[in-house]
């Protein structure tokens, strides 16, 4: 437990900042289950219209320092090419 006056408040604002990063990390991670879970299921069309969403929310985490910008462009790629995939016609 702090006892230092500044100490006490740190520890308030590590808390308020702990919250934040939680409810950001935890909305990318829901975006991206949301397009894998359409992906999976062989929805198409409906990972087309999910993917601009998804990108949007992960480089709002990069601008907000929840992931990391490498991390970030790792996952959009992967998604990306997912998608892309699932869209291509099949190959005879």
């Amino acid at each position: 437990m702090p006892n230092h006056k500044s100490a006490k408040k740190r520890m308030r604002q590590n808390e308020k900042r702990r919250e934040i990063n939680r409810n950001n990390r935890s909305r990318v991670r829901t975006a991206i289950k949301k397009l894998r879970l359409a992906l999976a299921t062989g929805e198409a069309g409906d990972a087309q219209n999910l993917l601009p969403a998804t990108v949007s929310v992960i480089d709002k985490a990069i601008q907000k320092g929840v992931i990391h910008r490498n991390a970030a462009a790792r996952y959009k790629s992967r998604l990306t090419a997912r998608v892309n995939q699932a869209a291509a016609p099949p190959q005879s």
